[in-house]
């Protein structure tokens, strides 16, 4: 927009003025003048909270972006891990079904199933799920099952448990997780889905029997959940 010439000239008066303003309020002997007041003081700190919040908005906006694509990243290399590449031509992350789970104590109200196809058909799918009671805090785990509910794979993807024992649960530090492979409620009675020491099958942690016994209540709570929405999530 062009501005004419007389527009462009009250302008211009205004910028000195506010210029004239600003170079004066700045001036060391009104700053001293002023800094022992009180409503000095809290525009002050009112103006460093309002740049701060600038700031951090700034930072949040640029940043977002990037944190999503991370996010996304992690969830593809979960389900990877879980569920074979073999077993679905489909983009998982797109092809989802969200079902009420409030009643299995795996660590939501609402659990998001991952279903993963060939040709059309649903041949396993994938849930996050959690034990809310572990030692130090919420074991957060990812399960990939087959038709039948058969165990694929299960990963943990955070957790709060002691460093050198409790983080056994991590297949990075052992391969006590994959364990669970070929498992289902079929194949295993309710008693055996538990650790040896309480008369289960699967190995418990010397000094942290807490932790393994935690994810495999977790585990058996997530087949038994999957168990009463079968038939919903293999023929969506």
């Amino acid at each position: 927009m062009k501005l004419d010439p007389a527009t462009r000239q009250r302008l211009q008066d205004k910028i000195a003025v506010y210029r004239e303003f600003i170079k004066n309020w700045l001036e060391p002997a009104n700053l001293a003048r002023l800094r022992p007041r009180l409503e000095f003081q809290t525009g002050i700190l009112a103006g460093f909270a309002l740049l701060a919040s600038i700031l951090l908005g700034v930072t949040n906006c640029s940043t977002q972006g990037t944190i999503q694509q991370r996010l996304d990243e992690d969830l593809n290399k979960s389900l990877q891990e879980v569920v074979p590449a073999s077993l679905y031509d489909n983009d998982l992350r797109q092809d989802t079904l969200t079902i009420s789970s409030a009643d299995y104590n795996i660590g939501a109200d609402k659990t998001t199933v991952y279903l993963a196809k060939k040709s059309g058909q649903v041949t396993a799918v994938c849930f996050k799920f959690s034990a809310p009671d572990g030692y130090s805090g919420p074991i957060n785990m990812i399960m990939g099952l087959d038709r039948d509910g058969n165990i694929l794979g299960v990963r943990v993807l955070a957790h709060k448990e002691t460093p050198g024992l409790g983080d056994k649960i991590e297949v990075a530090k052992s391969d006590w997780i994959l364990s669970f492979v070929g498992h289902s409620l079929d194949n295993l009675t309710s008693s055996q889905w538990t650790v040896k020491k309480d008369g289960g099958i699967f190995d418990q942690f010397a000094g942290a029997t807490i932790t393994p016994r935690k994810s495999v209540q977790a585990t058996y709570r997530g087949l038994q959940w999957f168990k009463a929405h079968q038939a919903q999530l293999i023929n969506p």
